[in-house]
């Protein structure tokens, strides 16, 4: 960061510190190697050419050095029009600081600090918009107006509430009230730009930036209005009863699991923030019977809506179909060995890890891992070398179709299944000459 300041002063460019690195550092927050931002006079023409191989790929006139650290260069603008709600109409280059800090979302992030000898990290704070006093105070304002920075880009109606949550502000009373008031608008933002900010919400870094759980976020979603407009499959379960030990509905009990799920990965923590959708429509009588199958569908639809990565949306779907499980020590080594086949091996620590969080945000009370653990050492006691999946079994399709002369049909993938299904109840079986004798039994029954 400091080659860039002083490669600017150097040739004859204003250039200052912007963006959530100094702000972190105003709050007394050090970290390591990261991203950098940095606000020029300098147009990106001439930030491209005084630093050879960085990247420069859109009309707002954002230059990417790096990559180690990665360092933004963005040119001093001001902007006009935002008639689709997300992005300026029109871009101008030749703005000052103070013009460009004016266009920016919230005070805390309309703070500049402009070096006076770059080379020796001597420098001035610019902060026309009062955003250190914020900071200090533990606030959250717009910059200017809040109704029109809100309506000038609608996802800055999330990113009130993430900025909130994360650094522990209170939303500003003027600044809360429009949020609430332009709650219906955020249905403009593409999936894509909403995903990224839940997915933001939903990490939570290790101490000392990690200051809320991730529920904070979303119960802040709900207060201004936008959880109904963002997620209202998740919204539905606001009233719905839970009748666990640990008061509170089933919204609440979905934000516990969420809290309680492993912080470093986000994709798992939505499964747990969505794994109980389906008790919305299924209480009565308060069973929730097939709520699991009911939840994986919306979860689908959620995970569709937010334009997921195709395996996360499997994964999470997966998750929530599959989190009802219920082993007693009376499963027999065969009935293991089918919970795995149905689950897949690649799914079962992210499985326990949801069913953990579920039973622990459902408990008022530390709740016994015993049947997990348990469950874990049959598994690998009893499934070590044992086909779980038809591609795993000694013989394929094309030895069927030699042994028994049939042609390549569904036939062909019922007699797999039903080998399968015999190897898992007698692993033994899982050899060339006792499948093939099997096959032909199956085949002969069939006839």
């Amino acid at each position: 960061m400091q080659r860039v300041l002083v490669t600017l002063a150097g040739a004859g460019h204003e250039a200052a510190l912007v963006g959530g690195t100094l702000r972190d550092l105003l709050r007394g927050r050090v970290r390591g190697a990261g991203d950098w931002d940095v606000a020029t006079e300098a147009h990106p023409e001439v930030v491209a050419r005084l630093f050879p191989g960085s990247l420069w790929q859109n009309r707002f006139g954002t230059v990417t050095v790096g990559p180690d650290p990665l360092i933004e260069v963005t040119t001093y603008r001001t902007e006009g029009g935002y008639r689709d709600r997300r992005r300026p109409d029109e871009v101008r280059f030749g703005a000052t600081l103070d013009e460009d800090l004016a266009r920016r979302d919230f005070t805390v992030n309309a703070i500049a600090w402009v070096p006076s000898d770059p080379g020796a990290g001597r420098g001035v704070l610019r902060d026309p918009h009062g955003g250190i006093d914020d900071l200090r105070a533990g606030v959250l304002r717009a910059v200017g107006e809040p109704a029109e920075r809100f309506a000038e880009d609608a996802l800055r109606l999330v990113r009130a509430v993430r900025f909130a949550a994360r650094l522990g502000l209170e939303i500003e009373p003027r600044t809360g009230e429009a949020l609430r008031a332009a709650a219906s608008s955020v249905t403009a933002v593409s999936g894509e730009r909403i995903r990224d900010e839940l997915l933001r919400m939903l990490r939570s870094d290790e101490p000392p930036w990690g200051e809320a759980p991730p529920s904070t976020g979303f119960r802040l979603l709900e207060a201004h209005g936008l959880l109904e407009a963002l997620l209202p499959e998740l919204a539905a379960l606001r009233g719905v009863p839970q009748g666990k030990p640990i008061p509170g509905d089933a919204l609440d009990h979905a934000l516990r699991a969420v809290d309680a799920l492993p912080p470093d990965d986000a994709y798992l923590r939505l499964a747990g923030l969505l794994h109980d959708l389906g008790k919305a429509t299924t209480g009565a009588g308060g069973h929730f019977i097939g709520h699991e199958e009911v939840g994986a569908e919306l979860a689908r639809r959620v995970a569709e809506r937010l334009r997921l990565p195709n395996d996360q949306v499997a994964r999470i779907v997966h998750l929530v179909r599959q989190h009802m499980f219920a082993y007693t020590p009376g499963w027999t080594d065969a009935a293991v060995r089918r919970f795995v086949g149905r689950v897949g091996r690649e799914h079962l620590d992210d499985l326990f890890a949801l069913r953990a969080a579920d039973e622990l945000a459902s408990r008022a009370h530390e709740p016994a891992a015993a049947e997990l653990d348990e469950l874990r050492a049959r598994i690998g006691a009893v499934t070590h070398g044992v086909p779980l999946e038809t591609r795993q079994l000694a013989i394929d399709g094309h030895d069927l179709q030699a042994v028994l002369g049939l042609p390549p049909s569904p036939e062909i993938g019922r007699i797999l299944a039903a080998l399968l299904e015999a190897t898992i109840e007698e692993p033994s079986l899982n050899n060339r000459e006792s499948l093939i004798g099997l096959a032909r039994e199956i085949a002969a029954r069939a006839s």
